[in-house]
């Protein structure tokens, strides 16, 4: 096995591509089949439990409704847009800057890249966008009237059904991608479906054994007889694939009736109705759709069940019925900006039936970058190109691999993403919300040793008010709520019921933050820079010890804007970790905020 060397052959190897055969899947024949793709590709990042928000998903609020069986629904994002394998196929950037990201990653469980070939291998970037976040990515196989000559073959016996499913999973561990979406839209011969009906359950079985978290989907079209006859539910029907896969994706055409069926059938063969995932195409082809998809999502949940989103990619292919031009090679800036508004409008409209993932792994950062921008920001400055950075100064690119964690909650109408300016990455947060405190993101960071270190980067002119990063956080009992306000307080700490005020360590002590010692959480050198820099952005750095172990449930942000603000505020990064401010060398004047949260006097 190979790594890329950076050349031109090399990445061509490394460009996404379907199998169109079964020659050519037995035979493993593919581009990258020599390449070492785990070091490519991120590995599948772990995460907390989610949580329910319902319609406070944007407030600093202390309202999470906790998940058990008894409420949990899961989301399959399947994105299927204009036959895919478009300029996201490159595994280095392409210069499509506004090309279509989906980015609410703390909202969804399985993403499916979907396209119309034979069998789908998901691209490395979006691979890597969703393992960031903890998202398990789904591959497609799917045999349409045209690929009916394909599946008889598969289906000529266990034998060749056993080399079939030995070579899927085979892709999988090749690819680094959890599994896969059956999707048989061809007539099988009667005397085949026994047949059918091993391969999803020994491609099921053969995923768990060898894959990390693998899973299978079955998609709602072939019956027990063979015929090609889309159920709309779980019925005595197609229950048996229901039960041999980790889940059913149901075609769009529902209704309410459906719904009861399912319910009916779920409880006869004793199985978790979330594994039914009623679909919804946003385009509206069977049910209500668009921006009011949310009425379709309510009748789903409202039975418990799981949803599979049809064609997100809506938001950003529709443009085009709106005089935008989309597949400018280059990008621009109003079909950029025009689809950012619309696709934040879309998933804040649904969030409130969604699960939220928490994030809980320190150290965390971000810097916002949604995998792609007009150029690449380091500091602040536009960089010129560097060896596989896919960008640099005057470069667009877009590049799913650099997509950085992304805000748990949609912003719409709070934050906007902003790519003229960034402190790091292509992109970064234009504040619209002001003098009102908004959640960005939500957390489980368990900081035992009662210490954390936190830094933000910021831009906001003199003049135009202040900026507060907050973090609402409760003590071991959870008694009760705290918010730990981080802004610039005259290098003081002020204490409140339930509200500390922190100011941020003198610049001239920064530096200690950096050393690399066993004991001290070294900054990452994304804010290895000085407290003012030239081109206006700011970082400010925290050390905060408590007199317990606390746990920081949020992240938010206040603007207070000024009454004669010409201008806004931009979050361009952000840094949590945990300390024990014991082993870390500080002076009491270097602002070190000590707080005592266990005393009456504060929690009350």
């Amino acid at each position: 096995m190979k790594t890329c060397d950076g050349s031109a052959e090399c990445c061509n190897q490394l460009e996404a591509e379907a199998i169109h055969s079964n020659e050519q899947l037995l035979a493993f024949e593919l581009r990258s089949k020599d390449i070492q793709w785990e070091q490519y590709v991120t590995l599948l990042a772990p995460r907390a439990p989610p949580i329910y928000l319902q319609r406070q998903f944007q407030l600093l609020s202390n309202y999470r409704e906790p998940i058990g069986n008894h409420n949990r629904r899961e989301i399959l994002v399947c994105h299927d847009m204009m036959g895919n394998y478009l300029e996201d196929r490159h595994f280095h950037s392409s210069k499509k800057y506004d090309d279509y990201r989906f980015y609410h990653w703390a909202g969804i469980d399985y993403f499916c890249y979907f396209s119309h070939n034979y069998i789908t291998i998901p691209p490395c970037g979006w691979i890597n966008a969703a393992h960031k976040h903890g998202v398990r990515v789904l591959g497609t196989f799917i045999t349409e009237k045209a690929h009916a000559s394909l599946l008889n073959e598969v289906l000529e016996s266990t034998d060749m059904v056993d080399k079939i499913v030995e070579a899927m999973v085979k892709l999988c561990k090749h690819y680094c991608f959890e599994g896969w979406l059956i999707n048989v839209e061809s007539v099988v011969k009667l005397e085949n479906v026994k047949n059918l009906y091993y391969l999803v359950d020994r491609l099921r079985i053969s995923i768990e054994k060898e894959v990390k978290r693998g899973v299978v989907f079955w998609y709602d079209s072939i019956i027990d007889t063979g015929e090609l006859k889309w159920q709309n539910e779980v019925n005595a029907k197609n229950v048996r694939f229901f039960r041999n896969a980790h889940g059913m994706l149901i075609n769009y055409a529902w209704s309410d009736k459906s719904l009861e069926v399912t319910t009916e059938i779920c409880e006869r063969v004793q199985s978790q109705c979330q594994r039914a995932f009623f679909g919804i195409d946003v385009f509206g082809r069977g049910q209500v759709g668009k921006f009011q998809s949310k009425q379709t999502l309510a009748r789903i949940v409202s039975q418990r069940f799981s949803t599979g989103v049809f064609a997100p990619a809506w938001t950003y292919e529709t443009l085009q019925m709106f005089g935008y031009n989309i597949k400018q090679p280059l990008g621009d800036d109003a079909v950029n900006d025009a689809f950012l508004r619309r696709n934040e409008k879309f998933w804040f409209s649904l969030w409130e039936y969604l699960a939220t993932h928490l994030y809980n792994v320190l150290p965390f950062y971000t810097d916002f970058c949604l995998g792609s921008g007009k150029c690449t920001y380091v500091h602040g400055h536009s960089k010129s190109s560097v060896s596989g950075s896919g960008g640099g100064d005057g470069e667009q690119f877009f590049n799913l691999s650099r997509c950085s964690l992304q805000p748990s909650v949609p912003l719409y109408l709070l934050a906007e993403r902003y790519y003229s300016d960034a402190f790091n990455g292509g992109s970064c947060l234009r504040i619209l919300q002001y003098n009102n405190s908004f959640r960005i993101f939500a957390s489980d960071f368990r900081l035992q040793s009662g210490g954390l270190v936190f830094a933000y980067a910021f831009k906001l002119h003199p003049n135009d008010g202040d900026f507060d990063c907050i973090l609402r956080f409760c003590t071991r009992n959870n008694a009760r709520d705290c918010y730990l306000f981080m802004g610039e307080y005259f290098n003081t700490t002020s204490l409140q019921k339930g509200r500390c005020y922190v100011s941020p360590l003198k610049p001239k002590y920064n530096d200690e933050l950096s050393k690399n010692t066993l004991d001290t959480p070294k900054i990452p050198k994304e804010f290895a820079i000085p407290e003012n820099a030239p081109n206006g952005w700011r970082v400010r750095y925290y050390v905060v010890a408590f007199d317990g172990a606390i746990q920081v449930k949020d992240i938010g942000v206040l603007y207070r804007r000024s009454e004669e603000a010409k201008d806004t505020a931009y979050l361009g990064a952000v840094y949590l970790n945990e300390c024990d401010v014991n082993t870390i060398k500080l002076p009491q004047d270097s602002n070190i905020a000590l707080i005592q949260v266990y005393g009456e006097d504060f929690l009350n």
